[in-house]
């Protein structure tokens, strides 16, 4: 009777050694593809927030009075309820009862209104914005701001030629973007109200 024919799986010993060698291949197709992945090209980095315009910064609206009423405890200050296009009014605190009285600073009137301002106390009224008025160097005149005609109530102010989306309140103080606007404001000849001349 002839022997069986040998077997021809290698031996184990060479097994191991080929499994070796896969799992080393495989290891080192992983690190290459991890090595891809790092090389991708980093996003294009975003605008820097400095570059939008201070003005652009805060949410000037035109505001209508509705309601008008002496501050109970000021005798400096008109407590108001001004529609700027929201679902209720704002309650606003302004220190104008010196320059206006009560059938000028009266329900109807127009006005323009910084509307992203952190709410503040005054004399323990909470104003919710700010009315904006031009006035001479030793503040012995003020004057409301006239809104054009036709302007709708709610609408933004914008300035020719400059855009940005309004700060959130908190970062309007953060920044002191109200203080460095201010300083800038101004009326030219014919009392039209500009921001660094424009």
């Amino acid at each position: 009777v002839p022997d069986p024919p040998k077997s021809q799986d290698p031996p184990k010993a060479e097994k191991a050694a080929a499994a070796k060698e896969d799992k080393k291949e495989a290891g080192e197709g992983g690190k290459k593809e991890k090595k891809e992945k790092k090389e991708k090209a980093p996003a294009p980095a975003a605008a820097p927030a400095e570059a939008q315009p201070e003005w652009t910064k805060l949410d000037i609206r035109v505001g209508e009075l509705t309601k008008t009423w002496p501050h109970p405890d000021s005798e400096k200050l008109w407590c108001e309820e001004i529609a700027v296009g929201e679902e209720a009014p704002r309650q606003v605190c302004s220190g104008l009862r010196a320059h206006y009285g009560a059938e000028e600073f009266c329900a109807g009137r127009k006005v323009v209104v910084v509307c992203n301002l952190k709410p503040a106390k005054m004399a323990g009224f909470e104003s919710q914005g700010m009315v904006l008025c031009a006035a001479t160097p030793d503040h012995s005149k003020v004057e409301l701001l006239s809104v054009p005609a036709g302007a709708a109530v709610g609408e933004r102010v914008f300035i020719e030629g400059i855009s940005g989306e309004p700060f959130a309140p908190n970062q309007v103080d953060k920044k002191k973007v109200l203080k460095n606007v201010l300083p800038e404001l101004s009326t030219d000849a014919n009392k039209v109200a500009c921001w660094q001349g424009k």
